[in-house]
Parts: structure tokens; sequence; C-alpha cells
């Protein structure tokens, strides 16, 4: 399927690993110029090259911190100035806490924000001029569905994705009219690195007997009886950055196995 992305930029937030990686790959499969930024510039600029290697197409990694808009503002100058300006741009740096409300601390609070609700307000704001002027743009945010049902352990966490989303539903109704459409990826769990590096801890933590009876439980939660892949979700993140979907706007898709059906 001819996603009609050849040779427009897309940047990827938080791409240097997980379903940003998974996204990035996907569309430079579909002949897309495919920027990683990352705060680890390390691993960006390794999987940039990894996605090079792979499809051929051009790539670049760079550094970023989400927090600091100055960061974003560099970001986007750099690669403006090596590949042209993001035609594209998927947000998917984020953060997960586990823990009980009556346990976090303000610190706790201000660093979810920080990262997963100022990051996207910092990136939208950067480059939303440039795609308004060209008028074109293809936004897509992470979010989750514990912003919209709500979850134990992650209320912070819930209550900056729902500020997320709330977020693209706003701005999607201010920048329609120039030709940008944004939307939400809610995912289910999916076997990232940052999933998977947490699960190491519990398994640490509980013994292998205890975790393996508390994993049967969580896959029992899913209708299609498996955790998620970053492949799930960069499918349907490139579908949303396509010409096919040109006509979709401020929607939020929860890819999630079936584990809730808001």
């Amino acid at each position: 399927m001819d996603l009609g992305i050849k040779g427009k930029v897309a940047l990827i937030v938080g791409g240097a690993r997980g379903i940003g990686y998974a996204a990035g790959l996907e569309m430079a499969t579909a002949g897309a110029k495919v920027v990683l930024a990352d705060l680890n510039s390390e691993g960006a600029i390794a999987s940039a090259a990894k996605i090079a290697d792979e499809t051929g197409a051009e790539t670049l990694g760079l550094q970023a911190n989400v927090t600091q808009l100055s960061s974003m503002q560099d970001m986007v100058d750099t690669l403006t100035d090596k590949l042209g300006p993001p035609d594209i741009v998927v947000v998917t740096a984020a953060i997960v806490d586990d823990k009980l409300f009556v346990e976090s601390s303000p610190e706790d609070w201000r660093r979810m924000i920080d990262i997963c609700l100022y990051g996207p307000m910092n990136i939208l704001h950067v480059v939303l001029p440039g795609m308004i002027e060209r008028q074109y743009g293809r936004i897509v945010c992470m979010a989750t569905d514990s912003a919209r049902i709500g979850q134990a352990r992650l209320s912070y966490y819930a209550a900056a994705k729902g500020g997320v989303i709330a977020l693209i539903k706003s701005v999607a109704q201010e920048v329609g009219q120039h030709g940008i459409t944004i939307n939400a990826v809610s995912p289910g769990a999916t076997n990232t690195e940052l999933r998977i590096e947490r699960e190491d801890s519990l398994r640490e933590q509980m013994g292998e007997e205890k975790y393996q009876r508390r994993e049967q439980k969580v896959l029992r939660m899913y209708p299609l009886r498996r955790i998620g892949e970053p492949e799930d979700h960069a499918s349907i993140i490139a579908f949303l950055v396509s010409d096919r979907a040109s006509w979709i706007t401020g929607q939020v898709l929860s890819v999630n196995g079936g584990f809730t059906m808001p």
C-alpha cells in the first residue's frame, strides 16, 4: 500500500528505541526521510544508522530534550538545514511510574508532566508555525487508555496523558484549516525496551513463580491473549500520517489488544 509519504521528512521524538524506532523504520520503508531525536544521542544516532542500512533511506539521529523549548527549536533548525523542514512529527518520548499516588511526591509529578505533557506542547509549539506556512502537516502523539478510564498506580501518568488528549483535540480544531492533522495513538502494554526493563525489575522483586502468576493474570485481561509489539503501533502511526488518513484529525485510536474498549 502506497502511503504517499515518499520524500517527506518524518521526525520521531523519542525515536531511539521502542515504538518510536519501529515507526521510523516503517516510514523509512515507505520512502520517507527519517529523523530520530532522543535524549540518548548515541542511541538515536545508532538507530538512525541502522534504519538507513536496512532501508536505504536518508536518516539523521539527533539529541533533543523534550522538556526544553530551546532544545526543540535547535532540533528543528538542525534537521531543516540537513534534510528539510518536518512534514510529519511523531511524539513517543515518555516515562512511566508504577506507584500509588499517596506514595508519590511533587517531584514525581513535575518530572512526569514535564516529559509527557510539556514535551508534546514544546514540540507542537516549534513545528506548527512552519506547517501552517507550508499548509501541510501530520502529527501523531502517544496517549494511553489509562487517561480515558483511569488505572491504579498510574495516576499522574494518566493525568499527563489526559492533558495530551485534550491538547491534540483542541489544537486540531485550530490548525485543520491549514491542512494539518493531529491524532493520538493509545497503546496497551507493549514489549518496548522500557516495559521489558520494568518487567525485569518486577521479576527480581517478586521472584519467578509469583511473577509468572502475575503475567498470566495480565494476559487474561487482553482478549487477544498477548502483549503488544512496537510494530503493532508503527503500522497505525504510518497510516495516520499517510494520504489515506487525510480526513482524520483530533482522534484517539486505541491499539491495545482489546484491553479497554472506550
